[in-house]
């Protein structure tokens, strides 16, 4: 599309506003004649074809951008339109059925990088099952994953779970949750270990965290962020010593919320600062965990 004097609308100067710079593009877009992985043109071929100046081509680029509808708006080549979020894709999703698509997209990337802070290892080993099928199977193979897990230490008085009627010496609920977090922590570093066989350089570290995490976060590729809140309910389980009666949460549950750095200045900002916090937790305040 050509701009052409019976679609410049008149603002006083005869000249495009930024926002309307920005709805000509997003026609476009919207009617296909850009399509996803497209490059634009450049800004100063943009300005010429609309008669502007390059800083009002630049604040419509930032405006696709927040939009989502454009990547790579600050890189020095032109930027590309971004792809489309898949159905259902901005709606949250409980973690035992949002995360594994995810999880498998990730390990589309030559470097495969996941980092969860979470209670246990419960939700992570189910949603790496597909990826790791495709990979056993032929069909990826990313040259290297990294892989790092933030679990609470042993040694802190958890938040939850807890029994109803409170701690004793002998906290059986305490003991549980570590039996549960140990030999899923085994049941991770073992599955991804088995990638090796296949030429793949595979790491996978744990480190303890001194509190409970109110929420899991798993970050992705450092594109990616996926949060859930732990919601606390009371809740009782029959086990060979007697029933345990606590206060528990259900994570493979809980909604998860995604934010995606292409999405626009808004997603794109919490990703970087959830990466931030993990980064800096994970050279401070927590230990190195052996999992007994």
């Amino acid at each position: 599309m050509v701009v052409t004097q019976e679609n410049v609308a008149v603002n006083g100067s005869g000249r495009l506003s930024p926002q309307e710079i920005a709805d000509v593009l997003r026609e476009r877009i919207r009617a296909g004649e850009l399509k996803a992985g497209d490059r634009l043109p450049t800004q100063a071929e943009l300005a010429d074809e609309f008669g502007v100046e390059r800083g009002a081509v630049r604040q419509a680029l930032r405006s696709l951008q927040d939009d989502g509808l454009l990547t790579n708006v600050s890189k020095g080549s032109p930027p590309r339109i971004a792809q489309p979020p898949a159905p259902g894709r901005d709606e949250p999703q409980p973690t035992m059925v949002g995360l594994a698509p995810r999880i498998t997209a990730a390990f589309s990337a030559p470097h495969v990088r996941i980092d969860a802070a979470c209670l246990t290892a419960e939700s992570l080993i189910p949603a790496l099952g597909e990826p790791l099928r495709l990979i056993h199977g032929g069909q990826l193979k990313p040259a290297r994953i990294d892989v790092r897990i933030l679990l609470p230490s042993r040694d802190i008085s958890l938040a939850f779970p807890v029994p109803v009627d409170g701690r004793g010496d002998d906290d059986p609920v305490h003991q549980r949750w570590l039996a549960m977090r140990n030999a899923q922590g085994h049941v991770l570093r073992h599955n991804l270990q088995t990638l090796r066989s296949h030429g793949i350089d595979v790491n996978i570290t744990f480190r303890a965290l001194p509190f409970t995490p109110p929420v899991k976060l798993y970050l992705l590729n450092g594109q990616e962020a996926l949060m859930a809140y732990y919601m606390v309910t009371r809740r009782e389980e029959a086990t060979d010593s007697g029933t345990l009666d606590m206060y528990d949460v259900l994570g493979t549950e809980s909604l998860l919320f995604s934010f995606e750095k292409a999405a626009g200045q808004r997603d794109a900002a919490f990703v970087e600062e959830s990466q931030k916090w993990f980064d800096a937790l994970w050279e401070t305040i927590t230990t190195d965990l052996t999992l007994s």
